[in-house]
């Protein structure tokens, strides 16, 4: 059973494909603390991909979306108050494009999909432990080596101070990463717990939950919670209750629902509910929590870097703007000369998309991204295909999917290198089960 389990992730159904997803194996692994040699093994298994089935690729709507999508983006950027600056930011999207359309076609199974989860949890485990070096243990490090071959800067005490960021750009960023991979990884576990407990069930023996892979799995899991509490991030803290509530109520288990419902109720109660109900719930609900959420941690913050000031400023560019925006990458300039103070975005992907490229181009990219996450609800309600097991991985895949836009709509992710590269070989593995999915229907349908 092991060894065949093995075979399944390690090798890939096509044989002239192993190279490729060699390559994306290797990529992911080093990823976290090498992004140029993880995009380097990316970008050659989508390449190899694109050449090898250019046909197929090129045939799938999907790619004819995000193809129309490139073009309009590179219209809009002619159109843009910094040209220069627009074209390129045309890198954070079209590129990535490209990685999506080879991807969805070399991953194809389940057994990849638990292969990548493996991957992203093996190497959430050294980020997670200079995270903790920066943050208790004063870690100062300024590694480069090769340029950006192996690059790590880290901040003593955190980034901003007193939040983990590890060798990522800001806390925020590290936080966006361990929600991924705690969603991943909590569906991996999920289905190892219930792995154990079906062998007992048949065997009549005691369940063994002391097997190293359980064992690795739990530890990692645990330790990427808390690293996740470390960062701070209400964002993140968000979509981790998020994820715990999706994996409860799928797998129903009511109690476990009620309980966080009930410990978010105390916590939201004691950061603000009328003075006298907050005054009691804050006896039990530690000030780290409460004090974040509504920001008495961090008082006094000036009116220009508030989210509702971004967003309405985000929002007025696009009635200016509505049909093809100011830009990509415009929005920095333009909210500097207005508010007198650097922000990098409006902490609001759509928002911003909508700024900088107009309505039509994130009507599009909002349209493309609701198709895929439909066709993706559509086949995990059919039982004909994923059995209960298989079922949990490719759920866990569309949670991180929908934790994502749920992120972006308070920040966001796409100037991080490390997690646009990350949503977009999630993406692609969705697609790529999606595709696989039809390609066995057409079969069975001409056998008939």
């Amino acid at each position: 059973m092991l060894g065949a389990s093995l075979n399944k992730a390690f090798y890939h159904p096509h044989p002239h494909s192993q190279f490729s997803w060699q390559c994306t194996q290797l990529g992911l692994l080093v990823f976290p603390l090498s992004p140029f040699l993880g995009a380097v093994g990316i970008v050659l298994a989508s390449l190899l991909t694109w050449l090898r089935q250019y046909r197929t690729i090129t045939r799938r709507p999907w790619n004819w979306g995000f193809a129309l999508l490139s073009l309009l983006l590179i219209v809009s950027a002619g159109f843009a108050y910094d040209k220069t600056v627009a074209f390129v930011g045309l890198f954070n999207f079209l590129p990535f494009f490209f990685i999506f359309a080879g991807l969805s076609s070399l991953i194809q199974t389940i057994a990849q999909l638990r292969q990548l989860t493996w991957i992203l949890v093996i190497g959430s485990v050294p980020v997670i432990i200079l995270g903790m070096g920066q943050l208790f243990l004063g870690w100062n490090l300024d590694l480069k080596f090769l340029w950006i071959v192996l690059e790590w800067t880290i901040a003593p005490g955190g980034n901003p101070p007193g939040r983990m960021a590890a060798i990522l750009m800001h806390a925020n960023t590290l936080a966006a990463y361990l929600a991924i991979v705690f969603i991943l990884g909590l569906g991996l576990w999920l289905e190892k717990f219930r792995e154990l407990e079906f062998r007992s069930q048949n065997s009549g023996v005691r369940s063994d939950f002391s097997t190293p892979p359980f064992i690795f799995l739990t530890i990692a899991l645990i330790a990427n919670f808390i690293a996740l509490i470390f960062t701070n991030s209400r964002n993140g803290w968000a979509i981790a209750i998020f994820a715990c509530l999706a994996y409860a109520l799928y797998q129903g288990w009511r109690i476990l629902v009620g309980g966080v419902v009930g410990i978010v109720t105390s916590i939201l109660l004691a950061a603000f509910a009328p003075s006298p109900i907050a005054i009691f719930f804050r006896r039990f609900v530690p000030a780290f929590f409460w004090a974040r959420l509504n920001d008495d941690m961090y008082p006094d913050r000036p009116v220009a870097l508030m989210r509702k000031t971004q967003w309405e400023f985000a929002w007025s560019l696009t009635q200016q703007h509505p049909w093809t925006g100011w830009g990509l990458r415009n929005f920095t300039a333009l909210y500097q000369a207005k508010m007198q103070i650097s922000l990098g975005h409006p902490h609001n992907l759509f928002l911003m998309l909508s700024a900088e490229t107009g309505l039509p181009i994130t009507l599009l990219f909002c349209g493309l991204l609701i198709w895929i996450l439909i066709t993706g609800v559509q086949l995990l309600r059919q039982p004909n295909y994923l059995d209960q097991e298989h079922r949990l991985i490719f759920f866990s895949y569309l949670l991180v999917f929908v934790g994502w836009v749920l992120f972006n709509t308070v920040d966001v992710t796409l100037f991080d290198f490390r997690l646009n590269t990350l949503f977009w070989v999630i993406l692609s593995a969705i697609c790529g089960v999606v595709y696989d999915h039809k390609r066995r229907e057409q079969a069975i349908g001409n056998l008939y």
